[in-house]
């Protein structure tokens, strides 16, 4: 399989998980589908695994088990109800009315897994500055590199005003059956043309 091939298929996280798992990726239980959809990119282009694995989480006592404040270095995140409320409530005393923007919350946790990945230390502070920050420049809906219906969606329904949802998921498993890139560009271009022949 090429890797356009691969681009050009929709693949689950239950298939995506039971192909990195038959080649040996570390981990492939525990990725998400945008992690596991990059290591099989790489290995279908480069036949070999990087030595590099994505961030673990490290073993031991919760961050939110300590009792979070500010300068609580961040090691074993929890995604909680606690800790989203903790970051809202010293967000909105730094910028009062704060109100978490649409999207906002993933951004949050790709940053903060590139930052440990990196090595780069952080604290709670620094979680709770890039929240307001992100607040503060995310224009539109989300865009996901992975989110290809995520991002779909979003673009079908700028594109096509006052649509029902059943028409844009009926334009999606259209898309879905195609060999082709899993975009609105692409289905649009494609649904043009058959528009074309049909005349």
């Amino acid at each position: 399989m090429s890797e356009a091939e691969f681009d050009n298929g929709y693949w689950y996280a239950t298939e995506l998980k039971e192909f990195a798992t038959t080649i040996g990726i570390p981990f492939a239980n525990r990725l998400r589908k945008d992690q596991l959809e990059r290591a099989l990119k790489q290995f279908i282009r480069m036949g070999r695994m990087e030595a590099s694995t994505p961030y673990r989480p490290e073993s031991g006592v919760r961050d939110v088990d300590k009792g979070l404040r500010l300068d609580l270095p961040v090691v074993r995140y929890t995604s909680n109800w606690d800790t989203k409320a903790f970051l809202e409530r010293e967000a909105a005393k730094l910028v009062p009315g704060f109100k978490r923007a649409s999207g906002t919350r993933y951004l949050l946790n790709r940053w903060r897994e590139e930052q440990l990945a990196a090595g780069r230390p952080i604290t709670y502070r620094d979680l709770v500055e890039k929240a307001i920050d992100l607040n503060k420049t995310k224009r539109g809906p989300l865009r996901a590199e992975h989110g290809r219906y995520i991002n779909f969606l979003s673009d079908f329904s700028a594109a096509h005003k006052n649509v029902s949802r059943a028409e844009a998921l009926r334009a999606w498993h259209e898309l879905k059956a195609m060999n082709a890139p899993k975009t609105y560009e692409s289905w649009a271009r494609r649904r043009k043309a058959r528009t074309r022949i049909a005349r």
